[in-house]
């Protein structure tokens, strides 16, 4: 009875270590390399900029599963587009503000810009030939 007893704490205590080791490795390992062309916006550095061109502000989040979904698309994209389109992203956690103001309900959303100004709104993920599309036809 006792070796049962070790024998079933140990393979506990062991589990749980493993769950907090992975646990802790998601934590700290990034998903994916972002592209260098991603611009990283917040309540200081919003409006700046959003005012001078085309820019595709993608409204996250850490815990969105299909946040993770558009990342590579995005990073896709941002190395590909000319200088006149910029992409950015926003997440929605540290920016409560901003994700107020723009009333957002759903994330991923994607909010297109031209010179400050919303002209276009995309909830969900969106595919990189879409994307690639509205960048290009509001250019």
């Amino acid at each position: 009875m006792n070796t049962t007893l070790i024998l079933l704490s140990s393979g506990f205590v062991i589990f749980f270590i493993y769950l907090y080791y992975n646990y802790n490795k998601r934590q700290y390992t990034p998903i994916e390399t972002e592209n260098d062309k991603i611009i990283h916006l917040n309540v200081t550095n919003f409006q700046k900029e959003i005012n001078k061109g085309i820019v595709l502000v993608d409204f996250w989040a850490e815990w969105c599963m299909p946040c993770k979904t558009q990342d590579p698309i995005l990073n896709d994209i941002a190395g590909k587009i000319n200088e006149e389109a910029r992409i950015g992203k926003l997440n929605v956690d540290d920016c409560q503000i901003l994700a107020t103001k723009f009333d957002i309900r759903t994330i991923p959303t994607l909010i297109l810009f031209k010179d400050g100004k919303e002209i276009d709104r995309f909830t969900g993920v969106m595919q990189k030939e879409f994307l690639w599309e509205q960048l290009n036809q509001n250019n």
